[in-house]
């Protein structure tokens, strides 16, 4: 059994690393980027005494110059060499924040055309709430973007795109692909074991865990592997045991946690797993659980949260001691956030990126409670997205830091 979710203001759109100077012919300016760009003219214009900033030392003047929005570089090329130097090349620039210390959060979504089907990674600085775009994934047309899985590695600013599943023939892929955000570029990393679409992934210790899905012709798997990205290999882990397509999945208190989801109408009440990498075993989730697991979840102070999306109610976060769901505080989600929806977390925030790309931003507070059963509260704010993404929906979001 599985669920497949298919379904202002002018703000504009940056693309990382793109140049809008033209200049003719194009050799030439191929040529002087080429050499403006050369490492080994930084090294000889600091020689020779061309400050960053007159007045100012460079190690302030730098400090003050990797604080700016990326909507800021194509300007301050222009000002001078050194400023090409700096913003002309994006993994120097990244790289050199990365050192001093200077990251802020970013959200990528994973979007695609309603009607075209095209897909596009959308990025959403949430320090100065400028938008952009990154390359295009190295994948074949005409893929289904719910068949994909998407983890990341926030502080390292590095996202996978894993499996996913071809349009017109029902083909699951192994194919894993990944962005760096230093670099603004993707690689495509070794295969998967095992084909698979509308499957649960996870990061548990530094490795990424990936189970079940679809198979080919719509046969659901049991099987399951890692990956460990520094090696880049992918090895078995035991198998579920059951064989199943996931709605959705969360990593809580060091497992995976696999949930089939409500499949309309509730026929069926929907099967659940839980992996625990330490023993390498699967054992069936609570009752409690997988029931009132109706929606996209997030994880925050140890907790697990579900945006439900049956109908417009309230937040809702699991009891583990009762195994039970209590609705948490607050406003329920805005309005102007339309299935379908896409959730992820940074910190004590979450954020539900909804049709149009249009994101609430959550505050989670903790009340006064008990150490074991805590309350919590959230107060909801809109970031409305361009107009020009007004028919786009989400698929997938994912937070990193740049």
């Amino acid at each position: 059994m599985q669920r497949v979710r298919v379904s202002s203001q002018q703000v504009a759109v940056q693309k990382l690393g793109d140049s809008q100077m033209t200049l003719s012919p194009k050799f030439k300016l191929a040529a002087m980027q080429s050499r403006l760009l050369d490492p080994f003219v930084e090294t000889e214009l600091s020689l020779r005494g061309d400050p960053l900033i007159p007045g100012l030392p460079d190690d302030i003047a730098l400090s003050c110059l990797l604080r700016l929005p990326v909507s800021s570089h194509s300007a301050g090329k222009t000002v001078c060499k050194r400023w090409y130097q700096l913003f002309g090349n994006k993994e120097r620039f990244f790289t050199r924040r990365k050192e001093m210390g200077f990251q802020d959060p970013w959200l990528f979504i994973f979007a695609f055309h309603k009607c075209t089907r095209k897909i596009q990674w959308h990025v959403l600085d949430l320090t100065h709430f400028s938008w952009h775009t990154i390359p295009q994934m190295p994948c074949i047309d005409k893929v289904c973007p719910h068949g994909f899985r998407c983890v990341s590695f926030p502080f390292e600013g590095s996202l996978f795109v894993c499996g996913g599943v071809v349009f017109d023939v029902d083909c699951p892929l192994n194919l894993v692909m990944k962005f760096n955000v230093q670099k603004n570029s993707w690689t495509v990393m070794k295969k998967m074991i095992t084909a698979r679409s509308f499957f649960a992934s996870g990061v548990i210790n530094g490795k990424i865990y990936v189970a079940g899905g679809n198979s080919t012709d719509l046969f659901e798997l049991n099987s399951a592997e890692v990956m460990d990205p520094k090696k880049g290999i992918w090895h078995s882990v035991a198998n579920m045991h059951t064989s199943m397509a996931s709605y959705d999945a969360a990593v809580l208190d060091g497992k995976l946690l696999v949930t089939e989801g409500w499949f309309w109408p509730f026929y069926v009440v929907p099967r659940g797993q839980i992996y625990d990498p330490k023993t390498d075993n699967w054992e069936n989730m609570a009752d409690g659980l997988r029931e009132g697991w109706t929606g996209s979840s997030v994880v925050i102070y140890g907790h697990l949260f579900v945006v439900t999306e049956h109908e417009r109610t309230k937040l809702k976060v699991y009891d583990m001691n009762n195994d039970s769901w209590k609705t948490v505080d607050g406003p329920p989600l805005p309005e102007q956030i339309c299935k379908p929806f896409s959730v992820n977390s940074c910190n004590s925030k979450i954020y539900v990126v909804g049709r149009n790309l249009h994101i609430a931003v959550g505050c989670i507070l903790r009340s006064n409670g008990s150490e074991k059963t805590p309350s919590f509260s959230v107060q909801w704010q809109v970031v409305k997205a361009p107009v020009a993404f007004c028919d786009m929906a989400p698929s997938s979001t994912q937070v990193l830091f740049a």
